[in-house]
Protein backbone atom coordinates (compact mmCIF):
# COMPACT_ATOMS: atom_id res chain seq x y z
CA UNK A 1 0.00 0.00 0.00
CA UNK A 2 2.81 2.64 0.82
CA UNK A 3 4.92 1.85 -2.26
CA UNK A 4 1.19 2.40 -4.08
CA UNK A 5 1.00 5.83 -2.46
CA UNK A 6 4.19 6.72 -3.23
CA UNK A 7 3.68 6.07 -7.01
CA UNK A 8 0.91 7.95 -6.88
CA UNK A 9 2.34 10.96 -5.07
CA UNK A 10 5.02 11.19 -7.70
CA UNK A 11 2.31 10.98 -10.30
CA UNK A 12 1.24 14.09 -8.63
CA UNK A 13 4.08 15.46 -8.26
CA UNK A 14 4.49 15.12 -12.26
CA UNK A 15 0.81 16.17 -12.85
CA UNK A 16 1.91 19.56 -11.10
CA UNK A 17 5.20 20.37 -12.42
CA UNK A 18 3.42 19.85 -15.76
CA UNK A 19 1.23 22.76 -15.06
CA UNK A 20 3.62 24.82 -13.59
CA UNK A 21 5.61 24.34 -16.57
CA UNK A 22 2.12 25.04 -18.75
CA UNK A 23 1.20 27.77 -17.47
CA UNK A 24 4.66 30.01 -16.59
CA UNK A 25 6.56 28.31 -19.36
CA UNK A 26 8.46 26.04 -16.95
CA UNK A 27 10.43 28.86 -15.36
CA UNK A 28 10.86 30.93 -18.62
CA UNK A 29 11.63 34.72 -17.84
CA UNK A 30 8.67 36.20 -20.34
CA UNK A 31 10.36 39.41 -19.49
CA UNK A 32 13.96 38.36 -20.63
CA UNK A 33 14.74 40.12 -24.42
CA UNK A 34 18.03 39.13 -26.14
CA UNK A 35 19.39 42.06 -28.05
CA UNK A 36 22.04 42.21 -30.28
CA UNK A 37 24.25 44.92 -31.08
CA UNK A 38 26.29 45.65 -34.54
CA UNK A 39 29.12 47.12 -32.47
CA UNK A 40 29.71 48.83 -29.56
CA UNK A 41 30.09 52.16 -29.48
CA UNK A 42 29.59 55.52 -27.51
CA UNK A 43 27.46 56.67 -30.76
CA UNK A 44 24.59 54.20 -28.81
CA UNK A 45 25.31 56.47 -25.47
CA UNK A 46 21.29 56.82 -24.58
CA UNK A 47 21.33 52.63 -25.04
CA UNK A 48 23.82 51.84 -22.42
CA UNK A 49 22.59 54.73 -20.35
CA UNK A 50 19.00 53.05 -19.57
CA UNK A 51 20.90 49.92 -19.08
CA UNK A 52 23.37 51.29 -16.49
CA UNK A 53 21.14 53.41 -14.85
CA UNK A 54 18.52 50.61 -14.70
CA UNK A 55 15.41 52.33 -16.90
CA UNK A 56 14.90 48.57 -18.23
CA UNK A 57 14.64 47.20 -14.80
CA UNK A 58 12.39 50.29 -13.78
CA UNK A 59 10.44 48.61 -16.69
CA UNK A 60 10.22 45.09 -15.27
CA UNK A 61 12.42 43.74 -18.55
CA UNK A 62 16.13 41.74 -17.85
CA UNK A 63 18.39 42.11 -21.13
CA UNK A 64 20.75 40.00 -22.53
CA UNK A 65 23.44 42.02 -24.90
CA UNK A 66 25.70 40.47 -27.68
CA UNK A 67 27.45 41.86 -29.87
CA UNK A 68 26.91 40.82 -34.07
CA UNK A 69 30.68 42.93 -35.06
CA UNK A 70 28.60 43.31 -38.62
CA UNK A 71 24.89 44.53 -39.21
CA UNK A 72 24.39 41.28 -41.66
CA UNK A 73 25.73 39.11 -38.31
CA UNK A 74 23.71 41.03 -35.97
CA UNK A 75 20.18 40.10 -38.68
CA UNK A 76 20.82 36.66 -39.25
CA UNK A 77 20.41 36.46 -35.47
CA UNK A 78 17.54 38.39 -35.81
CA UNK A 79 15.79 36.11 -38.73
CA UNK A 80 17.18 32.59 -36.74
CA UNK A 81 15.49 33.47 -33.58
CA UNK A 82 18.76 34.32 -31.71
CA UNK A 83 17.84 37.95 -31.06
CA UNK A 84 14.75 39.07 -30.51
CA UNK A 85 16.00 43.38 -31.29
CA UNK A 86 18.66 44.25 -32.45
CA UNK A 87 20.06 47.37 -33.02
CA UNK A 88 21.43 47.84 -36.65
CA UNK A 89 21.57 50.21 -39.52
CA UNK A 90 18.34 50.02 -41.09
CA UNK A 91 19.91 49.10 -44.21
CA UNK A 92 19.37 45.28 -43.30
CA UNK A 93 15.73 45.90 -43.28
CA UNK A 94 15.72 46.82 -47.06
CA UNK A 95 18.30 43.87 -47.41
CA UNK A 96 15.88 41.04 -45.65
CA UNK A 97 12.32 42.59 -46.66
CA UNK A 98 11.75 39.62 -48.71
CA UNK A 99 12.40 36.96 -45.99
CA UNK A 100 8.79 35.26 -44.68
CA UNK A 101 8.67 37.02 -41.41
CA UNK A 102 9.90 40.54 -42.41
CA UNK A 103 11.81 42.51 -39.86
CA UNK A 104 10.61 45.79 -39.12
CA UNK A 105 12.32 49.62 -37.25
CA UNK A 106 10.00 50.19 -34.56
CA UNK A 107 12.35 53.12 -33.38
CA UNK A 108 15.37 54.82 -34.15
CA UNK A 109 18.09 55.67 -32.36
CA UNK A 110 20.77 57.67 -34.09
CA UNK A 111 20.04 60.45 -37.36
CA UNK A 112 23.05 60.87 -38.78
CA UNK A 113 26.45 58.91 -39.67
CA UNK A 114 28.59 58.89 -36.65
CA UNK A 115 31.74 58.08 -37.35
CA UNK A 116 34.94 60.53 -37.62
CA UNK A 117 37.54 61.17 -40.33
CA UNK A 118 40.98 60.34 -39.27
CA UNK A 119 44.15 61.95 -41.08
CA UNK A 120 47.45 60.54 -40.47
CA UNK A 121 48.61 64.14 -40.66
CA UNK A 122 47.33 67.40 -39.19
CA UNK A 123 45.51 68.42 -41.89
CA UNK A 124 43.73 71.99 -41.09
CA UNK A 125 40.71 73.44 -43.04
CA UNK A 126 39.73 69.67 -43.55
CA UNK A 127 37.76 69.75 -46.79
CA UNK A 128 36.67 66.43 -49.07
CA UNK A 129 38.65 67.66 -51.98
CA UNK A 130 41.54 66.67 -49.77
CA UNK A 131 40.65 62.83 -50.44
CA UNK A 132 41.96 63.26 -54.08
CA UNK A 133 44.43 61.35 -54.89
CA UNK A 134 44.50 58.98 -51.60
CA UNK A 135 43.68 56.04 -50.02
CA UNK A 136 40.47 56.07 -47.02
CA UNK A 137 39.36 53.30 -44.94
CA UNK A 138 35.69 53.06 -44.91
CA UNK A 139 34.62 49.75 -43.34
CA UNK A 140 32.69 46.91 -45.09
CA UNK A 141 31.41 46.59 -48.36
CA UNK A 142 27.69 47.05 -48.35
CA UNK A 143 27.63 48.49 -44.62
CA UNK A 144 25.71 51.46 -43.96
CA UNK A 145 28.63 53.07 -42.70
CA UNK A 146 30.97 52.78 -45.89
CA UNK A 147 27.80 53.20 -48.30
CA UNK A 148 27.26 56.91 -46.72
CA UNK A 149 31.19 57.63 -47.02
CA UNK A 150 30.95 56.65 -50.90
CA UNK A 151 27.41 58.53 -51.38
CA UNK A 152 29.35 62.18 -49.34
CA UNK A 153 32.66 60.88 -51.52
CA UNK A 154 30.57 61.14 -55.06
CA UNK A 155 28.32 63.94 -54.08
CA UNK A 156 31.85 66.57 -53.67
CA UNK A 157 32.56 65.55 -57.20
CA UNK A 158 35.16 62.85 -56.51
CA UNK A 159 35.71 59.61 -58.32
CA UNK A 160 36.15 56.72 -56.75
CA UNK A 161 38.43 54.28 -58.03
CA UNK A 162 42.51 52.39 -57.40
CA UNK A 163 43.87 55.49 -60.01
CA UNK A 164 45.19 57.64 -57.31
CA UNK A 165 48.28 59.15 -59.55
CA UNK A 166 44.58 60.60 -61.56
CA UNK A 167 43.36 62.00 -58.92
CA UNK A 168 40.84 59.16 -57.56
CA UNK A 169 39.68 58.22 -54.10
CA UNK A 170 40.60 54.29 -53.18
CA UNK A 171 37.96 53.83 -50.95
CA UNK A 172 39.01 50.74 -49.18
CA UNK A 173 35.59 48.17 -48.10
CA UNK A 174 37.74 45.12 -47.75
CA UNK A 175 38.23 45.72 -44.11
CA UNK A 176 36.29 44.70 -41.34
CA UNK A 177 34.58 47.08 -39.02
CA UNK A 178 36.47 46.13 -36.04
CA UNK A 179 39.74 45.56 -37.76
CA UNK A 180 39.80 49.50 -39.29
CA UNK A 181 41.98 50.91 -36.23
CA UNK A 182 44.86 48.25 -36.90
CA UNK A 183 44.92 48.55 -40.34
CA UNK A 184 44.93 51.86 -40.70
CA UNK A 185 48.30 52.33 -38.71
CA UNK A 186 49.60 49.38 -39.93
CA UNK A 187 48.64 50.01 -44.00
CA UNK A 188 49.76 53.16 -46.47
CA UNK A 189 46.42 54.53 -46.01
CA UNK A 190 46.18 58.50 -44.79
CA UNK A 191 43.00 58.72 -43.75
CA UNK A 192 40.35 55.93 -42.23
CA UNK A 193 36.71 56.25 -40.75
CA UNK A 194 36.47 55.51 -36.93
CA UNK A 195 33.37 55.86 -34.46
CA UNK A 196 34.07 57.04 -30.88
CA UNK A 197 35.45 56.01 -28.31
CA UNK A 198 37.86 54.16 -30.96
CA UNK A 199 38.77 57.84 -33.25
CA UNK A 200 39.91 59.45 -29.54
CA UNK A 201 41.65 56.59 -28.49
CA UNK A 202 43.82 55.94 -31.94
CA UNK A 203 44.46 59.98 -32.21
CA UNK A 204 45.51 59.82 -28.34
CA UNK A 205 48.00 56.98 -28.88
CA UNK A 206 49.37 58.49 -32.30
CA UNK A 207 50.02 62.27 -31.72
CA UNK A 208 50.41 62.69 -35.58
CA UNK A 209 46.70 61.81 -36.29
CA UNK A 210 44.08 64.10 -36.45
CA UNK A 211 40.60 64.08 -36.27
CA UNK A 212 39.84 66.28 -39.12
CA UNK A 213 36.13 66.02 -39.65
CA UNK A 214 32.41 63.62 -39.33
CA UNK A 215 31.08 61.85 -42.33
CA UNK A 216 27.80 62.89 -40.37
CA UNK A 217 28.44 66.43 -41.08
CA UNK A 218 29.14 65.73 -44.97
CA UNK A 219 25.56 63.77 -45.37
CA UNK A 220 23.63 65.33 -43.49
CA UNK A 221 20.68 63.28 -41.25
CA UNK A 222 20.41 60.13 -42.38
CA UNK A 223 18.41 57.13 -40.05
CA UNK A 224 21.70 55.27 -39.55
CA UNK A 225 21.21 52.77 -36.34
CA UNK A 226 17.55 51.63 -35.48
CA UNK A 227 15.97 48.87 -33.04
CA UNK A 228 14.66 46.11 -35.35
CA UNK A 229 12.48 43.16 -34.87
CA UNK A 230 9.87 40.93 -36.92
CA UNK A 231 6.81 41.57 -37.19
CA UNK A 232 5.56 38.41 -35.38
CA UNK A 233 6.93 40.25 -32.18
CA UNK A 234 5.78 43.10 -32.29
CA UNK A 235 2.20 41.40 -33.01
CA UNK A 236 3.00 39.11 -29.90
CA UNK A 237 5.04 41.14 -27.55
CA UNK A 238 4.04 44.93 -28.17
CA UNK A 239 3.93 45.23 -24.24
CA UNK A 240 7.60 44.43 -24.11
CA UNK A 241 8.69 46.66 -27.29
CA UNK A 242 6.98 49.57 -25.63
CA UNK A 243 8.36 49.28 -22.60
CA UNK A 244 12.05 48.56 -24.40
CA UNK A 245 11.56 51.78 -26.16
CA UNK A 246 10.49 53.66 -23.41
CA UNK A 247 13.85 53.01 -21.39
CA UNK A 248 15.57 53.99 -24.70
CA UNK A 249 14.01 57.48 -24.36
CA UNK A 250 14.84 57.77 -20.87
CA UNK A 251 18.41 57.14 -21.37
CA UNK A 252 18.31 59.91 -24.41
CA UNK A 253 16.73 62.49 -22.23
CA UNK A 254 19.43 61.82 -19.36
CA UNK A 255 22.14 62.02 -22.25
CA UNK A 256 21.39 64.83 -23.58
CA UNK A 257 20.60 66.87 -20.57
CA UNK A 258 23.16 65.46 -18.02
CA UNK A 259 26.25 66.82 -17.71
CA UNK A 260 28.85 64.97 -20.25
CA UNK A 261 31.16 64.57 -17.29
CA UNK A 262 28.20 62.29 -15.64
CA UNK A 263 26.78 60.71 -18.51
CA UNK A 264 31.06 59.60 -18.85
CA UNK A 265 29.83 57.89 -15.43
CA UNK A 266 26.78 56.15 -16.87
CA UNK A 267 28.83 54.69 -19.40
CA UNK A 268 31.95 53.43 -17.91
CA UNK A 269 30.33 50.24 -16.96
CA UNK A 270 29.42 49.38 -20.59
CA UNK A 271 33.55 50.53 -21.41
CA UNK A 272 36.08 48.93 -18.95
CA UNK A 273 38.94 49.95 -20.18
CA UNK A 274 38.21 53.46 -21.82
CA UNK A 275 39.15 56.31 -19.41
CA UNK A 276 36.61 58.73 -18.19
CA UNK A 277 38.18 61.58 -19.93
CA UNK A 278 37.87 59.93 -23.20
CA UNK A 279 34.34 58.76 -22.50
CA UNK A 280 33.77 62.52 -21.99
CA UNK A 281 35.34 63.65 -25.33
CA UNK A 282 33.05 61.30 -27.08
CA UNK A 283 29.96 62.26 -25.40
CA UNK A 284 30.57 65.90 -26.41
CA UNK A 285 31.94 64.77 -29.64
CA UNK A 286 28.39 63.20 -30.57
CA UNK A 287 26.62 65.69 -28.04
CA UNK A 288 28.09 68.40 -30.79
CA UNK A 289 27.05 66.85 -33.91
CA UNK A 290 23.34 65.89 -32.72
CA UNK A 291 23.52 62.17 -33.28
CA UNK A 292 20.83 60.92 -31.48
CA UNK A 293 16.89 60.97 -32.40
CA UNK A 294 14.81 62.87 -29.94
CA UNK A 295 11.65 61.45 -31.22
CA UNK A 296 12.82 57.30 -31.97
CA UNK A 297 9.56 57.34 -34.93
CA UNK A 298 11.48 57.60 -38.66
CA UNK A 299 10.64 59.51 -40.78
CA UNK A 300 9.33 58.51 -44.54
CA UNK A 301 11.87 61.51 -46.09
CA UNK A 302 14.59 60.14 -43.57
CA UNK A 303 14.00 56.21 -45.42
CA UNK A 304 13.91 57.65 -48.64
CA UNK A 305 17.54 59.66 -48.01
CA UNK A 306 18.55 55.89 -46.48
CA UNK A 307 17.51 54.24 -49.92
CA UNK A 308 18.97 56.85 -51.82
CA UNK A 309 22.23 56.30 -50.63
CA UNK A 310 22.12 52.35 -50.78
CA UNK A 311 20.84 53.08 -54.27
CA UNK A 312 24.07 55.01 -54.97
CA UNK A 313 25.97 51.96 -54.23
CA UNK A 314 23.58 49.44 -55.51
CA UNK A 315 20.45 49.34 -57.30
CA UNK A 316 18.04 47.59 -54.83
CA UNK A 317 14.33 46.70 -54.85
CA UNK A 318 13.38 48.71 -51.81
CA UNK A 319 10.38 47.83 -49.59
CA UNK A 320 8.04 51.09 -48.69
CA UNK A 321 8.35 52.74 -46.08
CA UNK A 322 5.13 51.41 -44.50
CA UNK A 323 6.21 47.64 -45.63
CA UNK A 324 10.34 48.74 -43.55
CA UNK A 325 8.54 50.80 -40.58
CA UNK A 326 6.65 50.49 -37.92
CA UNK A 327 6.18 53.59 -35.98
CA UNK A 328 3.34 52.44 -33.59
CA UNK A 329 5.37 52.42 -30.46
CA UNK A 330 7.46 55.40 -31.19
CA UNK A 331 4.42 57.73 -31.81
CA UNK A 332 2.63 56.80 -28.57
CA UNK A 333 5.49 57.46 -26.96
CA UNK A 334 6.24 61.06 -28.00
CA UNK A 335 2.34 62.00 -28.16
Amino acid sequence: MKKIKKIAFFCMCLMVGALSCLFVGCGKDDNKIEVNEVTHSVFYAPFYVAINNGYFEDEGLTLTLSNGQGSDVSMTALLSGDADIILAGPETVVYSSKTKDSPKVFGQLTQRDGSFIVSKTQDDNFTLDMLRGKTIIGGRAGGLPAMTLQYVIQKAGLTIGKDTANGQVNLRTDVSFGDIASVFQTSSAEYCTLFEPTATAIVTQNPSYKIVSTVGAQSGAVPYTCFITKSSYLKKHPDKAEKFLKAVQRGYEYTTTANPADVAKALEKSFIGTSLSDLEVAVRQYTTINAWCSNPAMTETSYNKLVEIINNYQAVNAPSFADAVDNTIANKLVG
